[in-house]
């Protein structure tokens, strides 16, 4: 078999490996909510936002993979070893702070992975400074903030709503609407995450002139991509379910709505207007708000600044790994 062909190979099933990790990493987005009140076993839970995660394709466009494939460094110097040196700086990441049980950005991760392995080959000129790089630059910030306002204001509202009723049907009726806002939640971790791979791979197919036409993203890579996505929330990321699930704060059903419903609403609007933004970020923030909601006492502070650190940290680590990847990677593609 020719050599570009089996180098093409080997770097499409890195990619869906980095999306199989993804929904490893990202899993308990998914369910740790649904866990910790005890609305499913873990295993049924990962078994639900898998279902969600894969089917996602179905009911958004692909706009997301289009910023991530040509809207964060210019797809004219990308070759096999960029490629390479940004999926491995995400990937070395992702394995980094999930060892550590902190919940970190995989989105960003793969952002500074491109980041960091484009410099390495063209300098800063292979940086796309546009709207697209500004607004997912922006969104880093904004995301979190509009999941814990909004979580805020919801959980307000159904505290006001629900204040006659008795505590036990209150949080009965919500536990079991979180089978809703879970459901939706899972559709925006698929949609907006799973397309960042298919843009990384669209991209590679581009670089290699493997696509014919304009660029666009062939149906068997959303196919794949959504796939690797819902295998890897399937086996579920146990270490960083505890976190999200019980260290930011005490989540009761009535939190834990309010949480993945705002989170939804954040992803489903980002996912629209194209912008890849952190699942993690968006129901982090929305926690946070509900532990705020009650009283800013109820939030570990300490937990969640590591958090944030975190964050602030993802995009310049991923990208000096990516860099080093880049230059591994040169050497033999």
């Amino acid at each position: 078999m020719d050599h570009a062909i089996l180098i093409m190979a080997f770097l499409v099933i890195v990619a869906l490996i980095f999306d199989f990790m993804n929904g490893f990493h990202d899993a308990a987005n998914s369910i740790a909510l649904m866990v910790s009140t005890r609305l499913l076993t873990p295993q049924a839970a990962v078994a639900w936002a898998a279902f969600f995660n894969f089917i996602a394709f179905l009911f958004f466009g692909l706009h997301v993979a289009d910023t991530v494939g040509k809207g964060i460094i210019d797809p004219n110097i990308v070759n096999n070893a960029v490629i390479f040196g940004a999926l491995t700086g995400a990937i070395a990441w992702n394995i980094i702070t999930w060892w550590f049980g902190i919940p970190s950005s995989s989105s960003h991760a793969l952002i500074g992975g491109l980041l960091g392995a484009g410099v390495a080959h063209a300098g800063t000129k292979g940086i796309i400074i546009g709207t697209k790089l500004i607004t997912t630059g922006v969104a880093i910030v904004l995301s979190p903030l509009f999941g814990m306002m909004l979580a805020m204001l919801l959980s307000v509202i159904v505290l006001w709503l629900f204040q006659k009723s008795s505590p036990y049907k209150t949080e009965n009726r919500f536990n079991k609407m979180q089978f809703i806002s879970s459901s939706l939640f899972s559709l925006g971790h698929g949609a907006n995450d799973a397309q960042k791979t298919m843009g990384i791979i669209t991209v590679l197919l581009f670089a290699n002139g493997y696509l014919q036409g304009d660029f666009h993203v062939p149906f068997w890579v959303v196919l794949s991509c959504q796939l690797a996505m819902g295998l890897g929330t399937l086996m579920g990321g146990w270490r960083i379910v505890r976190t999200m699930g019980m260290g930011i704060t005490k989540v009761r059903p009535t939190g834990a709505f309010c949480a993945q419903t705002s989170g939804s609403i954040a992803l489903f609007l980002a996912t629209s207007f194209g912008i890849p933004v952190s699942t993690t970020h968006t129901i982090t923030g929305a926690i946070v708000g509900v532990g705020v909601s009650r009283r800013a006492s109820a939030v570990r502070w300490g937990l969640a600044s590591r958090i944030v650190w975190a964050w602030v940290l993802t995009i310049p680590c991923a990208g000096l790994m990516a860099a080093i990847g880049y230059h591994v990677g040169r050497s033999f593609m």
